[in-house]
């Protein structure tokens, strides 16, 4: 029996160019059968259907999140957080692991997530300070951006680390004035260092940990209603390994994937899926590969970004990358050979530059419709975003940084490259589709909050950063939702409630057209659907 919905008394912004405002959508069997005035949608439907009186409220298509740590985020929800404000110095820190460790049997790993220690009046934290929390068991603490980390010594000693440890390839073990480990590892020294379900070596921070599968599928499924009541119901997995292959599909096949979820394989698995002859886009529409993911540099707050000059207060921070320029050309190269679209983790100008000659790489073999990502595209010289306009670029932004982050960026870069640092206004204005994402675990998974922090350009002390880049509400709610849908080449399907396409969609809880700015970052969903059915209904 066909089942219809009616969503009338609404404000409906379908993101499709041919009918952009509606005020009624009706969808039949997983599919928007009509969107319009209330009077023709009702009469598309015919009897029978269910009227959902969405009150005056605003309804968009689902939000697509095309950089999301799904099941990293799961993880993060369930361990500690460590993030600002809640944690604002050393001494927070050391009492929140020592508050999970007076719960949790010795031996046993303490994981958090979010550690800002920018914004720590005593600075970076070290292992002897977090032994004051417990030695009784081995401890990691992530860094907001997930390219680094502090340890306890309880880690290190588990993991048979000591003061001679040479750093590897794209990552360092820091060390005092005294040649000490201090427990900070940066990017690809984190592989030494963890219980890891795989060995990714030099080509990105490894976060991959072993754990047993029902446990992360137990966190994957308790995860679905943070996505769900922001209104996500598709995200694209930026990092996957098989760890995370195995549980989506486990997943998928036990009907708990929560959301649609496009995995873009690390480029540790290259040689493996070109073996077999698999690209994406290869799956369906709740689970499927899409593209593979490169890293150029580091990290903006970790101090491994590459820019072509040093930065810092003091211009300590010089930068790194996992591959040599010539490497990661040819590893792009190889990959677009074997038919993938690409996705280069990029922040600083210089890295920005050996990114760009992968991708004129990667777009000589795959031709106009190539689609290259740059991840987080931190910042692009004037001249590489005229480059990105030839090359076809995607930038994948997540202004929630400039918010949580803008104050230190301004700090450490200074005001001229601070206030460049995510250009979406002039990516737009020269005719770019630039994309919004979270990088959740990284920040805030809300997509409101996102498209907040887009359109007003704020620090959270409520300075400015970079406002001349700031973009309109309705660019800002299009680069979630159709402009996303493109980044991971399901335009057809998701992504504008067009008659025809996947019924993805959610009633936001109020009318966007009568909040302020600073007001759009607490709007969450009211009700969500997905394949036109309800999964998540507030209260």
């Amino acid at each position: 029996m066909s089942s219809i919905v009616v969503v009338t008394n609404a404000k409906v912004r379908t993101m499709d160019r041919a009918r952009p405002i509606a005020e009624a959508l009706a969808v039949r069997d997983g599919r928007v059968l009509a969107v319009g005035r209330a009077e023709e949608v009702l009469a598309a439907a015919g009897p029978g259907a269910e009227v959902i009186d969405a009150a005056g409220r605003t309804v968009l298509p689902g939000f697509i999140d095309p950089h999301n740590h799904l099941l990293s985020t799961a993880e993060s929800l369930v361990s500690v957080d460590a993030r600002y404000p809640r944690v604002g110095s050393v001494a927070d820190l050391v009492a929140a692991i020592a508050a999970e460790a007076a719960v949790t049997p010795p031996g046993q790993w303490i994981r958090a997530f979010g550690m800002d220690d920018a914004k720590y009046p005593e600075g970076r934290p070290t292992m002897r300070q977090i032994d004051e929390a417990t030695t009784e068991h081995p401890v990691i603490i992530y860094h907001v951006s997930g390219h680094q980390a502090v340890v306890n010594s309880a880690a290190l000693t588990w993991r048979g680390i000591t003061a001679d440890v040479a750093d590897p390839a794209g990552g360092a073990f820091l060390r005092d004035e005294g040649g000490r480990l201090t427990g900070m590892v940066l990017d690809s020294a984190m592989e030494l260092l963890l219980p890891l379900a795989v060995d990714i070596g030099c080509h990105g921070p490894n976060f991959h940990t072993d754990l047993p599968a029902d446990q992360l599928l137990s966190w994957l499924a308790s995860a679905g209603e943070a996505y769900l009541s922001a209104g996500v119901t598709t995200v694209c997995d930026p990092q996957v390994s098989r760890r995370e292959l195995k549980i989506y599909r486990a997943a998928r096949a036990a009907g708990t994937l929560p959301v649609r979820t496009i995995c873009m394989p690390l480029s540790h698995m290259l040689d493996d899926l070109a073996e077999i002859g698999l690209a994406g886009p290869f799956g369906d529409d709740w689970l499927r590969l899409g593209a593979m993911k490169f890293y150029a540099d580091g990290t903006l707050l970790g101090g491994t970004a590459l820019f072509s000059e040093p930065y810092g207060e003091h211009g300590q921070f010089t930068g790194s990358t996992y591959h040599s320029p010539e490497e990661l050309t040819t590893l792009v190269r190889r990959a677009a050979q074997a038919g993938w679209q690409v996705g280069i983790h990029t922040q600083g100008d210089l890295a920005m530059s050996y990114a760009l000659d992968a991708i004129r790489a990667a777009v000589a073999v795959t031709g106009d419709d190539s689609r290259p990502r740059i991840e987080h595209c931190g910042h692009p010289t004037e001249a590489q975003v005229r480059d990105f306009a030839v090359l076809g670029v995607i930038p994948v932004n997540q202004p929630n940084f400039l918010f949580d982050s803008g104050t230190d960026f301004v700090r450490r870069l200074g005001e001229k490259r601070g206030h460049r640092l995510q250009p979406m206004r002039e990516e737009i204005d020269a005719g770019l589709r630039p994309v919004l994402s979270s990088d959740a675990f990284v920040s805030s998974l809300r997509p409101m909050e996102t498209v907040a922090n887009a359109v007003r350009r704020r620090t959270r002390e409520g300075g400015p950063i970079g406002a001349d880049q700031a973009v309109t509400l309705d660019e800002a709610l299009r680069a979630h939702t159709i402009d996303a849908a493109y980044a991971v080449r399901m335009e057809d399907r998701i992504g504008s409630l067009t008659p025809g396409k996947l019924a993805d969609v959610v009633v936001l809880d109020r009318d966007l057209d009568t909040l302020g700015v600073d007001e759009l970052a607490g709007v969450d969903a009211w009700l969500t659907m997905i394949d036109g059915r309800v999964v998540y209904r507030a209260g």
